[in-house]
């Protein structure tokens, strides 16, 4: 089933087109990844499925329908910009943020006590968020996201400010919301919690669509841009070729476009490289976001 569709969606902020034709869905039970270099419009692509602005042309819809306030109730929301009741205690910010959302407060109140009992913060439920450090703060606003059950959950940038075992919790917790048939929208920098998590991405540059499928199927469709290599000696500069070294005997070769693996290992051949592993391999989500936002001026 699809969640949110956004068809030929254009923005326009004076003579500068942010977001242009852009078309992109969602469903249930996935992890959809919106990725970009930093102006690409992403979060402009955010604000427009949330309603804060319009789009100039085109429309989002929801569940198959156009926005409406109801519908607004079946989204939770992780902004890049945080913003919670600094002065309030953290129960009770939990609370009335998801009674905003429908919940009753006895309902509320008994998700956010459990909630608070998941991640080991029970403890502190009834400090102020001012007096939390910026990584317990980053839980409360996503279990403030989560808590009134929403159907879909767009997530920006939502693991900066984390240590590892709390990046390794909130993943969990993602993919069980996948699992009871949640919609997520996952967009930040972090290629490899992209690759890790998501099972279709978009990358939007300059506004428009550059990547949009599922990330196995355009991995693949890079493949023959990255070549693992073991030799002996050093093959040296090589013009369209980025090497980077994976550990003390393996190379990773990326190929621009201009070069060819089969031209590469001519190449090798020709500077007598003695070569024990040539592989052309799958290169990383990492690789291709750089491939391609870096090709893009």
């Amino acid at each position: 089933m699809q969640t949110v569709e956004v068809e030929n969606v254009t923005k326009t902020y004076g003579s500068r087109t942010v977001v242009d034709r852009v078309s992109f869905s969602t469903a249930s039970r996935e992890i959809f990844g919106l990725i970009g270099p930093n102006g690409a419009g992403k979060t402009t692509c955010i604000r427009m499925i949330m309603d804060i602005i319009k789009p100039d042309a085109g429309e989002v819809r929801l569940f198959g329908q156009k926005f409406t306030g109801e519908l607004k109730r079946q989204i939770g929301y992780l902004p890049e910009e945080r913003g919670l009741y600094r002065k309030r205690p953290i129960v009770e910010s939990m609370v009335y943020l998801a009674t905003l959302k429908g919940m009753t407060a006895a309902e509320a109140r008994k998700k956010a006590e459990s909630w608070l009992e998941r991640v080991n913060l029970q403890a502190h439920r009834h400090k102020k968020i001012e007096e939390l450090s910026h990584g317990m703060a980053q839980i409360i606003q996503f279990l403030v996201t989560i808590l009134h059950e929403p159907r879909v959950i767009i997530l920006d940038e939502p693991f900066n400010g984390l240590d590892p075992v709390n990046v390794r919790m909130v993943k969990d917790i993602i993919l069980e919301l996948k699992e009871e048939g949640r919609t997520i929208m996952l967009s930040t920098h972090r290629m490899n919690e992209v690759e890790e998590l998501c099972d279709r991405i978009f990358m939007i540059n300059r506004g428009q669509q550059v990547l949009y499928g599922d990330l196995d199927e355009i991995k693949s469709r890079f493949r023959k841009n990255s070549v693992l290599l073991e030799c002996q000696g050093d093959p040296g500069e090589i013009v369209g070729v980025r090497i980077r070294r994976l550990n003390s005997t393996t190379l990773e070769l990326s190929l621009d476009g201009d070069i060819t693996p089969q031209q590469l290992l001519e190449t090798l051949v020709a500077r007598r490289i003695v070569i024990n592993r040539f592989e052309v391999a799958t290169p990383s989500l990492n690789d291709i976001f750089i491939q391609i936002a870096g090709g893009r001026k």
